[in-house]
């Protein structure tokens, strides 16, 4: 049986509780420092506590200590790490080489997307280096990941199948810090790349103005996952350390029940990475929460339309079309149903982004808090804001379950009660019964209200034909349920703690001394500490290919004069180099 782990992000210990609730074989948090979301921080208290939640579940933490360190920053990092591995954190995210040269506990390591792992060969130096498991580029195919899993079969892979995409490789991009001084590789990204550009020809034609060219819409692999489990991944993570509650519950729901339908059809197969079944009382619906708009990415090889232009914001779920038009209201040609206080939005005729209010609904006829001056009769229509499944994400949502199956016995001076391993006895004078005594026994077992346990069934001896009263059953069920809430599944994970010097890929972010020695370089070369001439972002997503204008591709033939620059309404200037070999664009900075 192969274990699916669908692993959900949290930004504080409600979002990871809600997580766990709501379908989720693992979370993943930040703790207070070294994280790559700086604001998204957690103190070990709470980590401790999300632990002991989900270990109930067999669920896993996960703990990002994935920003590259500086030397002042070494002892309290390990300091940090070793308050995690006592609070029973399952594994740490890693982008820092220099962590192996600390003396870490025994936790498992995890190589962070951050680490930027694209190739079998950089995989498998990982796997060497003693990583438990590898979080793939966001970029790779399904033919890719095969491949991968070929190479390095015995290394787990882990994915992300939904949320925000960054433009750039993850892990060398230096746009924020170089614009901002703001360092991506120290979780204080500025999101340069969700910022508006003109694109400028070498004659200093502009060929593109003021559109978001860098900007990606958000993935989506809801309907892929089974290509993704066959292509070699075995978790497959939600992006959103940043998102609130409702996003992390509806989301972790709906790809909770993608998975449990590709079990259901390959029981034989695969099997969950945790314990238990949730109910929900809503129906999961991705268009429901914060996106940008759709992609697969390059699942499927290169594909038109991956990034938005238009807006770096949420556009929610297309609803209809304006009809008619009056002075202080409008109705909508389509088949949703709205509610006072859901937020709309459209493109006006700058093809720019404009949201309003509802006020009022009245069916299909909505009436504004303040009617919006470019809206037209034709405009589509898209709501970024639910406010009826808003309300139900704000409550109690989901309950999630383990069934467990109860086995009374008899033993010398009492009675034994055991389920999931755990046994728990009473001494009790063994009493014949005057009358039948099986329903009552099986009735006050299976009040496991208030736990996580649903009892599926009492098993006795086919000739148990003992009285027990209710109050003596009543303490044996609260025994057993004792033994079995606080039984964790946590266990000291086994590390290669051998520290040998790279032989395999460069890593461009060495940023302090255990780093540079882990490596046998010679300077440190991170550009937080260094800045040079290397590209600030390389990309797979071509602006050549976007435009139409790949000839390898089948598009036209450029009419503009390379190199192309992107300029930001600073005036701030960035070449772009189109590396066909590598079907890869490179932004620099223009000086």
């Amino acid at each position: 049986m192969i274990a699916l782990e669908l692993l959900a992000p949290a930004k504080n210990l409600e979002c990871g509780i809600a997580a766990i609730d709501h379908g989720a074989d693992a979370v993943y948090i930040g703790a207070q420092r070294f994280g790559a979301r700086a604001a998204a921080g957690n103190s070990i208290d709470d980590i401790r506590r999300l632990c002991q939640y989900a270990h109930r579940f067999g669920a896993k933490v996960f703990v990002t200590v994935n920003t590259i360190i500086y030397d002042d920053e070494l002892t309290a990092t390990q300091q940090l790490i070793q308050q995690l591995y006592e609070a029973e954190v399952d594994a740490i995210l890693v982008q820092d080489m220099g962590l192996f040269r600390l003396q870490l506990p025994p936790i498992a390591l995890h190589a962070s997307t951050q680490t930027d792992n694209r190739t079998a060969e950089k995989v498998r130096w990982l796997r060497d280096q003693g990583f438990r498991r590898v979080v793939l580029a966001r970029e790779l195919s399904v033919d890719e990941i095969v491949a991968i899993h070929h190479a390095v079969p015995d290394m787990p892979l882990e994915v992300f199948v939904h949320g925000a995409l960054c433009v750039s490789y993850s892990g060398i991009c230096y746009a924020s810090q170089y614009c901002f001084g703001r360092s991506a590789n120290r979780g204080a990204c500025a999101q340069f790349c969700r910022m508006k550009f003109d694109l400028i020809d070498a004659d200093g034609r502009e060929l593109e103005h003021q559109r978001h060219l860098l900007s990606l819409k958000d993935m989506n692999q809801s309907q892929h996952l089974l290509e993704l489990i066959e292509a070699g991944a075995t978790s497959f993570k939600i992006e959103g350390r940043l998102k609130d509650v409702g996003y992390v519950k509806n989301v972790t729901a709906a790809y909770s029940e993608a998975l449990n339908a590709i079990i259901h059809q390959h029981p034989d197969k695969y099997c969950r990475a945790s314990r238990g079944y949730c109910t929900y009382t809503f129906r999961p619906d991705l268009q429901k929460t914060f996106n940008r708009g759709f992609t697969t990415y390059f699942l499927h090889g290169r594909q038109p339309e991956i990034f938005s232009p238009d807006t770096p914001k949420a556009l929610g779920e297309y609803v209809g079309k304006v009809k008619e038009l009056r002075r202080d209201s409008f109705n909508v040609a389509g088949t949703a149903s709205f509610a006072n206080g859901d937020g709309l939005c459209f493109f006006n005729d700058d093809n720019e982004l404009e949201g309003f209010r509802v006020n009022r609904a009245e069916g299909n006829r909505l009436y504004p808090q303040q009617m919006p001056a470019r809206l037209r009769s034709g405009v589509a229509l898209y709501r970024n804001s639910d406010q009826q499944f808003s309300r139900i994400m704000s409550r109690p949502s989901a309950e999630r379950r383990i069934p467990i199956r109860l086995q009374l016995g008899v033993t010398s001076d009492g009675f034994s009660l055991s389920a999931e391993g755990s046994t728990v006895t009473i001494s009790f004078e063994h009493q014949e019964a005057a009358k039948p005594q099986r329903e009552n026994i099986i009735r006050q077992l299976s009040k496991l209200g208030g736990t996580v346990y649903e009892c599926s069934g009492v098993d006795m001896p086919t000739d148990f034909d003992y009285f027990i009263p209710s109050s003596l059953l009543s303490d044996l069920r609260q025994q057993l349920v004792a033994a079995l809430t606080y039984k964790t599944s946590y266990t000291t994970p086994t590390r290669n703690t051998s520290k040998t010097s790279s032989t395999g890929p460069l890593d461009p972010n060495i940023a302090n001394n255990l780093s540079q020695q882990f490596y046998a370089s010679d300077r440190l070369t991170a550009y937080e500490l260094h800045p040079d001439s290397r590209p600030l972002m390389q990309c797979r997503h071509c602006l050549r290919y976007s435009l139409g204008r790949c000839v390898k591709h089948g598009g036209q033939k450029p009419d503009w004069k390379e190199p192309l620059m992107l300029r930001l309404g600073d005036g701030r200037m960035f070449r772009l180099e189109f590396d066909c070999n590598k079907c890869q664009m490179n932004v620099y900075a223009a000086d």
